[in-house]
């Protein structure tokens, strides 16, 4: 091992709160009780004061903890008093959740405008950086990048999301209520008014999304919040480093990705023509942007040349301005800026109507000639030329704002807005290589080779052969045919919007170097790869235990090759690698997961530096910790330290898209804490001592091992369990939900190896035991404890001393304390005979014990003891969706004995976005 990856290090310690803990509680609780009684009245409206007594006494008896009397009654329900119960279940913790997000938002205001310290706060980040030696290094290259993912796990519609956003908006005014600057009765009116469209409207989509419309869906989402506040970070980011004597130039703290429209695995329905769309439609959404911050200086910037002066290049600018208002002949900077708005336009019009060509001679403007900007650099460059005349004429006060911003904004969004990744199986790109070597007569069977002699295939193609394999007449299959669509379509985007909007191509089951330079021949048919360069960097992904097992010798070989070298230094000797979460968690379990990922990391970082390459690592985190999530400050603070160089990404999806960005104040938190806390994995300071750590590992891997064994003697070994899962768990109503353009699985729902990640984490939380968050934990650190007295205070030991042992801890500890076994008891007994009910058995034994050996390492007497927040917010939750997974329980029982008409059918959906919403973590 190299010195950095012997010397584990955790974050040093600094005197904060976690925001979340400084949240006022009272103005929640107040807040809840008024969107509570305005649901209550919504609700008394539609069923009468009988129907809403019954929804009174399920609550009490939720909070009394009477089950089986819930249970009981709820069996007394029509289909008709169903729908309104169901409906009110699940849009209150809905209301409470705004209510949180709006104080969140507030308290990360009030903090930082009062220099109050947080976890995650970039200004005490940038001071401990500011004490490196390589501090300006650091700065400038440091870069975070939230992708957002095709797998959306958001069931609701986009106008239940509008609905809330209103709602937020309105609680945002309510201290000005109280304060009495804003009239109380016409805002509670308008309140009123939004809690009861809520009531009355579709919760559920009725029809699955196109790929089209996820793009759409989540393009709102940098108009709402995500624009405003990257560029209020950088500009802050900036400013930080400027007050700590940076000047920076480059820096790029935080860029945007995308996945939806460019990744294909398993999602037939994502073609040329998806990534065309989610290309332009970003493009279309940033240019918007930019022309409507131009108009704003335009408005703005009212400056007479008879008052001030004015620089030569923005009297050009204002000379072609085709503003020939008599009241603007005094006024060259909003000539100037008319100008720059007219190309814009221009740019958005041509983009609009597919127009791509582009100019080859640099052309210069000539009076009343509009030409569409060629690049984000000729932009930038124009408002260059406003902003170095302000700074020439001392009026460098008027730069702050919309100015900073916009160039900012140009800095980071060019004319793509967010990047692009492109994903397929390796096994398409397989398909698709053998058939072009078989169409040009250069191997008849490709798939048939040994691996070494594909290498060798595939390196003399690429490096002695420069013509294309697919230019001959052969007729092609329908599978190559849209693969080389795709290809030709990233590379016109590439050609017209910039390199970044492309930046890399994802191998889903990246198995073989030859997975990885089959990508490379199908990149070549269109260009993008050449002896010299890749212009999309290929990006491994290795999912399962075994592939993250066979990562080191797979990368050690791959990064050997003369080819490879050539590509990795075109990209600045950078080598991304993606890292599966859920695939490894279903396979292996939660600690096998999570411990092998810890290695891998290790192992190919060490690799990296041998061979002179910046591994860098693309996390592929889900919501729930069983697919990576939990909270992400610790999960970067925990990764291996010099694993994170000065680039890490990671994937967000679904309802964690909205609940992290959903705002512009809280996104701003958010996209904060992951800068501060990959700068802090990058210069932290006390050390774990080398032999310790090297006792811990040696502990972790019998550990791990054991609970590989014990979660797939259940999973995997189990004859009832695949009985159990699937009738003890909403999978086919999960499987059928309107939540993607995705199947839910790569074959078939009724196998477990071939189900996607997604439905089953989803499942396993709407029953409540959230399984894949735990499961094999607690027997397999119980095993160890048995063997000698003092090994309880060895863990103990671990969990204080172990950044990535205490994050790994604290996971389960919080998944425990979201699970439910009385209520994951009645799902088990919708299973039709006793051996496959006993399966739970087995489940709640191991829960049991789970929750006693962690809370013993802990040292703790309960779950979420350093966790107060979240144990209040889910006070307030819990009793009323606990009440939703009796009402849900009650529904499949009639689907299954054919009771429940289909269009009632909904009503299970309604339910599971409720239980959804209200454990805030899903998929």
């Amino acid at each position: 091992m190299i010195e950095s990856i012997n010397k584990e290090e955790e974050p040093i310690s600094v005197s904060i709160n976690k925001l979340e803990n400084r949240k006022d509680e009272a103005a929640i609780s107040e807040e809840v009780r008024i969107l509570t009684q305005l649901l209550d009245d919504a609700t008394r409206k539609m069923i009468g004061d009988d129907g809403f007594d019954k929804i009174e006494f399920f609550k009490k008896l939720s909070g009394e903890e009477k089950y089986q009397e819930l249970e009981n009654e709820i069996e007394q329900l029509d289909n008709e008093e169903m729908i309104v119960v169901s409906r009110y279940f699940s849009i209150l913790p809905l209301l409470i959740n705004i209510s949180e997000d709006v104080n969140l938002a507030y308290e990360i205001n009030y903090q930082n405008n009062n220099d109050i310290d947080y976890l995650g706060k970039m200004s005490a980040t940038i001071d401990l950086v500011s004490e490196q030696d390589n501090a300006k290094e650091i700065l400038e290259h440091v870069n975070v990048v939230p992708v957002l993912t095709a797998h959306p796990t958001q069931v609701q519609r986009k106008t239940m999301l509008d609905l809330t956003n209103h709602i937020h908006e309105l609680l945002r005014k309510y201290r000005d209520v109280k304060a009495g600057s804003i009239n109380k009765q016409k805002w509670f009116a308008d309140l009123r008014r939004y809690v009861e469209l809520i009531m009355q409207t579709d919760i559920i989509r009725e029809k699955k999304l196109k790929v089209t419309n996820e793009i759409t869906n989540v393009m709102e989402y940098y108009n709402s919040s995500l624009i405003k506040a990257v560029t209020k970070l950088i500009t802050q980011y900036k400013h930080l480093a400027a007050q700590k004597g940076f000047s920076l130039d480059n820096a790029k703290p935080i860029t945007m990705g995308m996945w939806i429209g460019g990744d294909r695995d398993g999602n037939p329905f994502v073609t040329a023509d998806t990534l065309k769309v989610s290309a332009l439609v970003q493009s279309e959404v940033i240019l918007n942007y930019y022309i409507d911050k131009v108009a704003n200086l335009y408005r703005t910037f009212s400056l007479s040349n008879s008052l001030s002066r004015v620089n030569k290049d923005v009297e050009k600018l204002a000379a072609l301005s085709t503003d020939v208002s008599v009241f603007r002949e005094r006024e060259p900077y909003r000539k100037a800026f008319h100008y720059i708005q007219s190309r814009l336009q221009k740019t958005l019009a041509d983009i609009k109507t597919g127009n791509f060509t582009k100019t080859t001679e640099k052309m210069e403007p000539e009076q009343n000639q509009l030409l569409a900007y060629q690049s984000v650099q000729e932009f930038k460059k124009d408002l260059q030329c406003i902003e170095k005349s302000l700074l020439d004429h001392n009026d460098s006060a008027l730069i702050t704002g919309d100015l900073t911003e916009v160039i900012q904004a140009a800095d980071i969004f060019g004319f793509f807005l967010a990047s692009i990744d492109m994903r397929q199986d390796s096994s398409v790109h397989e398909a698709c290589v053998a058939e072009l070597l078989q169409a040009a007569n250069i191997v008849e069977d490709y798939s048939s080779l040994s691996e070494n002699e594909k290498i060798q295939v595939l390196l003399k193609e690429l490096t002695e052969d420069p013509r294309t394999l697919s230019s001959t007449h052969r007729e092609k299959s329908e599978v190559l045919q849209k693969e080389l669509a795709i290809f030709k379509t990233a590379r016109l985007l590439k050609d017209k919007l910039g390199e970044e909007v492309i930046k890399q191509h994802i191998i889903s089951h990246t198995e073989s170097v030859s997975d990885m330079f089959e990508l490379a021949i199908m990149l070549k048919e269109v260009g993008l790869v050449d002896t010299e360069k890749a212009r999309v960097q290929i990006v491994p992904l290795f999912e399962t235990i075994e592939d993250l097992d066979n990562s080191r010798e797979i990368m050690k070989q791959y990064l050997n090759y003369d080819i490879v070298k050539k590509w990795i230094a075109a990209n600045n000797n950078y080598q991304e690698i993606m890292l599966g979460y859920s695939d490894s968690n279903k396979d292996g379990g939660y600690l096998s997961s999570g411990w092998t990922l810890y290695k891998a990391q290790n192992e190919l970082t060490e690799i990296g530096a041998d061979k002179g390459v910046k591994i860098t690592f693309f996390h592929g985190r889900g919501g729930t910790v069983g697919r990576g999530g939990g909270p992400s400050y610790e999960a970067i603070t925990s990764q291996p330290f010099g694993s994170i160089k000065d680039r890490i990404r990671l994937t967000e999806q679904g309802e964690v898209i909205g609940n992290k960005y959903g705002n512009k104040d809280v996104a701003y938190y958010n996209l904060e804490m992951l800068v501060a806390a990959t700068l802090d994995r990058m210069v932290t300071r006390r050390i774990v001592n080398a032999d310790n750590l090297a006792g811990y590992r040696t502990i972790m891997d019998g550990i791990v091992e054991d609970s590989n064994h014990i979660y797939r003697d259940l999973v995997f070994g189990n004859e009832h369990f695949y009985d159990y899962f699937f009738a003890a768990s909403p999978i086919r109503e999960v499987s059928s939900l309107n939540i993607g353009s995705r199947p839910a699985a790569r074959k078939t729902i009724t196998e477990i190896s071939g189900l996607r990640a997604i439905p089953w984490v989803f499942s396993w939380s709407q029953n409540r035991i959230m399984l894949p968050g735990w499961y094999g934990v607690g027997s397999a650190f119980q095993h160890y404890i048995d063997q000698d007295e003092s090994n309880l205070a060895k863990l103990q030991e671990m969990y204080e001393e172990w950044p990535f042992f205490h994050s790994l801890l604290s996971n389960v500890d919080m998944v425990l304390s979201k699970s439910n076994m009385n209520i994951a008891f009645e799902y088990a007994k919708l299973c039709q005979d006793q051996e496959t009910r006993d399966v739970f058995n087995t489940i709640l034994d191991e829960w049991q014990l789970t929750k006693n050996v962690i809370l013993a390492i802990e040292k703790h007497d309960h779950l979420l003891e350093d966790n107060v927040y979240l144990k209040k917010s889910l006070d307030y939750r819990l009793p009323y969706f606990n009440v939703l997974n009796y009402i849900q329980i009650e529904l499949i029982k009639r689907q299954r004995q054919g009771e429940l008409v289909e269009n009632l059918e909904t009503l299970i959906h309604i339910t599971i976005n409720g239980v959804a919403t209200g454990l805030r973590n899903s998929g």
